[in-house]
């Protein structure tokens, strides 16, 4: 595996990842692109739950990009909050999921960290389901991934993948006091 794929990769991603807390329809393209470049990377490493991450990044990557922009509706999605109500209950099967996958993992697989590598893929398709429909939510999803994907990616030596990560943490503190700003003009 190639250090230059991995900078590719994550130069592509940092894009997506700064365009969409700029709450920007240009994060879908970028994204795909990069989470293409990670899928090779990851297989690489032997990230098994990463690499269909990715997979699945790239199919929302689209879904996103034609939901942003009107869809059916005709008309751009705006951003909003998740039912108080839902969160706990995505919150649990996204925990029930990495549990699972993890399992598999761990026993069919010569996968590294399955358990630790399942949570960052489930909590990444639950923060991804809720940046395709502009929730808030997703950026609490992120910083879950973040805080987990950073010793993972450093242990594989992952290390500009890892650093990246840090960075992405902060951009979700950031995105997150910015999209709640964006929730209270709108409501104003």
């Amino acid at each position: 595996m190639s250090q230059g794929w991995e900078a590719a990769a994550n130069v592509f991603n940092t894009a997506a990842i700064l365009l969409a807390a700029r709450n920007s329809v240009h994060t879908w393209w970028t994204s795909i692109v990069g989470c293409a470049l990670f899928a090779y990377v990851f297989l690489g490493a032997r990230l098994y739950a990463d690499v269909t991450l990715q997979m699945f990044f790239i199919g929302a990557s689209v879904v996103g990009w034609w939901r942003w922009v009107g869809g059916a509706r005709g008309a751009e999605l705006p951003v909003r909050r998740t039912d108080r109500r839902h969160v706990p209950l995505l919150t649990i099967a996204a925990v029930v999921v990495a549990l699972g996958y993890g399992a598999l993992l761990h026993r069919f697989t010569d996968a590294y960290a399955p358990f630790l590598d399942s949570v960052i893929l489930t909590f990444s398709v639950l923060g991804q389901f809720l940046l395709v429909g502009r929730r808030i939510e997703n950026w609490w999803c992120w910083l879950v991934v973040n805080s987990v994907a950073v010793p993972v990616y450093f242990s594989r030596g992952l290390y500009i993948t890892a650093l990246l990560y840090v960075v992405f943490w902060v951009n979700a503190i950031v995105a997150l006091v910015h999209w709640r700003r964006l929730l209270q003009a709108r409501d104003a």
